[in-house]
């Protein structure tokens, strides 16, 4: 399965002579199974995009989606039937029953998968007919969901009884021919707290899987059209880490003359140390850091351009050991200098959306196709001690234009032809989200936009309406733990009344607001524990939080908290170093909590919250052990949320009028012998009209400056200025007049400060 693409040069180097250089070298960069099902994962399209400003011929593949659809097909699963009738196994009920009814699957997965792909809608009505699709073991959690999904649209219902006739088979598959299989993840365990290379490497030694004979096949494919020079493949997670190394060895197996290089998030956080010499068995080279200019330099260095000295943030196998290269003399490229994600050749139009769980955050993830882009490198934060800090990806912080990012949306949206966006910073700058929003609305872009951020105090009411009316939709943050004690030991710089004042102000917008949420982090006692999510189930009775997960906290070798245990009262297990992954470690907290008995009540009980369940249980309900008694108020959150509001505005707060230029009427106003002229201002909102009332020359005066602040003008007033303007129009009482009733209208109608 092949898709059109651009032209690229001839390779001209002669592989039987290994000193001849290559004079444009291709490059292939790929992304191994599996990350998402619904959208390729951005750092090829990324590193294309760059490789563009450089004139570098590049093609690139999601293997994942690739191997997918080869497998969820009507060919795919004729060939895994077969495969699997041939095995002796002892297998469970449920892989009986699913193999019994094959006839079934093989017809129906064609277009079960083209529904999923958004091309075939109204099979959404025959798949919510009982005895369209096969059922196994996934179906019984029908039932029990029925209370979280509620009266299911029939396009959603569709979806979900679809990912569970899906998951069905990947039952299967994981049961009798993969263990390792998953649809965002591929031998994770492998890859989790690889200490040492043996175990992948033993791995790696046996024979193929039959997702491997897949994987492989469609890799020679691609090796046959494209004759790369040079293959790069990023692995971001645990879960691609397999896979990378079954597609290198596959390569050095039969193109050994092609270098091989690994990069991504795994290499960044987990290989920073790596002594092992066996992996260069498999890749020639291992990056660090952001990949622009290193892997520039491994192409020139491919072409015989660039000695190996000069490479840089570049491991490499010299005489049979590890050595480590960063000698390059050249500085990293500004984020402004990366050029646009490039997704040409990516199968866009192939990727599938499904929806596995009642979980409104989680929906979008795995849920539609997003552009990704990145509005700042690093996080302008920096300081939370439970987060990897110290590495670059975190610690330079870089952000972009609002003009920029939109002329990077635009190019975007040209090519994939979707206007969604996720933004995957880190935590985004709130004034470039606010600069962002203003360049969006004045170009009138139609985006939809979601993030991550803290829930910091700049976002406000009326920021969070200037977002939500520049299309943002969502937005995801880190409560954490949800204990302001344990807060200020992460440095998170909020509090939990400051996190409930920013959702509420999110909310009431309209955009959906996610919460992360951590349990275990060092010296959280039990009592903490549920006095977090005593926190967490008010905010959610208050309504001002949507969706949420929590996370058990994990020490990395990068962290405040992995470098400097004992300022957190933990302890550090002694473990000498791996020659090849090391990032997370073991520690030992010696106030005793055991943080794992929390799990399964603080998770079922979150996912009751998100559907309005259980609110009002007492929270030892949720847990099978004692746990002890909430000390907090039950009406904390409500308190927080009444706290008075601070009216006062500083003299360089901004304003902008998102409304439409209102129509004037004159009338005299009389009143005990007096006569005066007053004017109507009508607007036109786009649910309502709505009138204010002011004198003439307010409401002249209003009229005008609402011109100069309408959104669209490239100029933004300061509240000063606009008093200043005020003023010099004659007219008197500023303060007076900003606080009435007529301004405060105009407030709720689209006059924002920020």
């Amino acid at each position: 399965m092949s898709t059109p693409c651009h032209p690229w040069p001839i390779p001209t180097h002669d592989f039987s002579n290994p000193k001849s250089p290559i004079l444009q070298p291709v490059v292939y960069l790929i992304t191994p199974p599996f990350t998402q099902l619904n959208t390729p994962y951005p750092a090829t399209a990324y590193l294309k995009g760059f490789l563009n400003t450089k004139q570098i011929a590049a093609r690139q593949a999601d293997l994942g989606i690739e191997v997918i659809l080869a497998l969820f097909s009507k060919q795919g699963l004729t060939r895994l039937f077969a495969e699997i009738g041939r095995l002796d196994g002892q297998f469970s009920e449920n892989a009986h029953r699913i193999f019994a009814l094959q006839d079934h699957y093989i017809q129906s997965i064609d277009p079960v998968v083209l529904f999923l792909q958004g091309k075939n809608p109204t099979l959404s009505h025959l798949i919510c007919q009982d005895g369209f699709l096969p059922e196994a073991a996934r179906f019984a959690q029908l039932d029990d969901l029925d209370w979280a999904f509620g009266a299911l649209g029939i396009q959603d219902k569709a979806k979900h009884l679809a990912t569970l006739y899906l998951e069905d088979l990947s039952d299967l598959i994981k049961e009798c021919v993969d263990p390792h299989f998953g649809f965002s993840r591929y031998a994770e365990r492998l890859g989790r707290s690889a200490n040492q290379f043996d175990e992948l490497y033993a791995a790696l030694k046996q024979e193929p899987t039959y997702i491997d004979t897949l994987l492989v096949d469609i890799l020679e494919q691609r090796m046959a059209e494209i004759k790369p020079d040079f293959v790069a493949i990023s692995v971001p997670f645990p879960g691609n880490l397999y896979a990378a190394f079954r597609c290198a060895q596959w390569i050095k197996k039969h193109f050994p003359g092609v270098k091989t290089a690994m990069g991504g998030g795994f290499a960044n956080t987990e290989l920073r140390s790596l002594t092992e010499p066996r992996v260069f068995g498999f890749f020639d080279f291992i990056t660090l850091d952001d990949g622009e200019a290193p892997v520039e330099h491994l192409i020139e260095h491919v072409a015989g351009k660039r000695p190996l000295e000069l490479l840089k943030r570049t491991f490499a196998l010299v005489n049979g050991k590890v050595k480590y290269f960063n000698f390059s003399l050249s500085p990293d490229y500004k984020q402004a200098e990366t050029g646009t994600p490039d997704y040409s050749d990516l199968w866009l139009d192939r990727y599938i959306s499904v929806l596995e769980i009642a979980n409104p955050m989680h929906r979008m993830w795995s849920d539609g196709r997003w552009n990704k882009l990145t509005m700042a490198h690093g996080c302008y934060w920096g300081k939370c001690t439970f987060c990897d800090i110290s590495l670059d990806y975190i610690k330079v912080y870089e952000p972009l234009t609002a003009q920029l990012l939109c002329d990077r949306m635009e190019e975007m949206i040209a090519q994939t032809r979707e206007n969604g966006f996720h933004f995957v910073d880190e935590a985004a700058p709130p004034a470039l989200m606010r600069a962002l929003a203003l360049e969006i609305i004045r170009r009138k872009l139609i985006v939809s936009w979601w993030t991550n951020i803290r829930f910091e105090k700049s976002f406000t009411r009326d920021l969070c309406r200037l977002l939500q009316a520049s299309g943002c939709i969502a937005i995801s943050g880190g409560l954490e733990v949800a204990s302001d004690r344990l807060l200020g030991l992460i440095q998170k710089g909020v509090t939990v009344a400051q996190v409930a004042n920013v959702t509420r102000n999110f909310t009431e917008a309209g955009i959906m607001v996610h919460a992360y949420l951590m349990y275990g982090f060092p010296t959280q006692t039990a009592q903490e524990t549920v006095d977090s999510l005593e926190m967490v189930r008010q905010m959610f009775e208050a309504g001002i939080l949507q969706s949420g997960f929590w996370h058990q906290f994990a020490m990395t070798a990068h962290s405040p908290v992995g470098m400097y245990p004992e300022q957190f009262g933990v302890h550090k297990e002694s473990e000498q170093p791996g020659s090849f992954a090391n990032n997370d470690l073991v520690h030992l907290d010696p106030t005793g909590t055991d943080h794992e008995a929390f799990s399964f009540g603080l998770k079922k009980s979150l996912l009751n919250f998100m559907h309005g369940i259980g609110l009002d249980f007492p929270l030892q309900d949720w847990f099978e052990h004692r746990v002890p008694r909430t000390s907090i108020p039950k009406n904390f959150i409500a308190k927080a949320l009444e706290a008075p509001q601070v009216f006062s505005l500083k003299p360089t707060a901004k304003l902008v009028w998102l409304g439409t230029k209102p129509t004037l009427s004159t009338f005299t106003q009389s009143k005990k012998g007096q006569q005066w002229e007053m004017v109507t201002l009508t607007f036109e909102d786009k649910k309502e009209t709505f009138k204010i009332i002011l004198d003439q020359a307010q409401g002249e005066w209003m009229a005008l400056v609402l011109q100069k602040l309408w959104v669209a003008k490239a100029e933004v007033l300061t509240f000063q200025e606009l008093k200043s303007d005020y003023e010099a129009a004659g007219l008197i009482d500023f303060e007076l007049f900003w606080y009435s009733k007529p301004v405060r209208t105009l407030g709720e109608f689209g006059l924002l400060v920020f």
